[in-house]
């Protein structure tokens, strides 16, 4: 190299992302695997999901949101979603994630009912006809074959992610100020087009 060329040097630690998504889920392996897929070396965004245990309540999953808050402090242009299943929790303990959510600007809610799965069901069919979390389950595999928590990246494409939204959003129709009562429904929708907004 030339004498009177420096080299470049990137600073050193970590790279801040134009946008920060945190988002606190109830599972250990679904949803963070299913979020990660958002996260490359070239996004302009990051999300970081805060996992949950096998016994991860509403406010388990809020308490976990409000300490990883109290510890690292969101810019204006970041987000915080909570996000769950409706699985047996109640109207009351959804209500307290509800009205958190609705504290703050950059606060998200959403909702899989009756769990997440039915959100990745939208990504390969219309979801109708859904009347419990196992017939959810057994819909799911026709389409992930030996599905059990867990899923492989490479079945999710932009394409499956569009039509699931697509798919979400008829079936909020009109859109729910909550979460979605009936089995059957989905808000996740909202914050994967956050997400791809940016």
């Amino acid at each position: 190299m030339p004498p009177n060329r420096r080299r470049l040097r990137r600073p050193l630690g970590e790279r801040r992302y134009r946008k920060l998504f945190v988002i606190a889920v109830e599972g250990v392996k679904t949803e963070p695997q299913y979020f990660a897929i958002f996260n490359d070396q070239n996004s302009v965004i990051r999300v970081n999901c805060l996992k949950g245990s096998h016994s991860s309540s509403p406010l388990q999953v809020l308490k976990r949101m409000n300490d990883h808050l109290q510890q690292e402090k969101l810019r204006s242009s970041d987000e915080a979603w909570l996000l769950v299943d409706k699985d047996q929790w109640t109207d009351k303990q959804l209500a307290q994630l509800n009205s958190w959510a609705k504290t703050c600007d950059n606060y998200g809610f959403a909702l899989s009912n009756p769990k997440f799965e039915y959100w990745l069901l939208l990504h390969f069919e219309d979801g109708t006809d859904i009347a419990s979390s196992r017939n959810c389950s057994d819909r799911l595999k026709r389409y992930l074959s030996g599905y059990n928590k867990g899923i492989d990246a490479r079945n999710i494409t932009r394409a499956r992610i569009d039509e699931a939204i697509r798919r979400a959003r008829l079936r909020d129709n009109p859109p729910c100020s909550d979460w979605p009562r009936a089995v059957g429904g989905t808000t996740v929708y909202r914050l994967v087009e956050k997400i791809l907004e940016v």
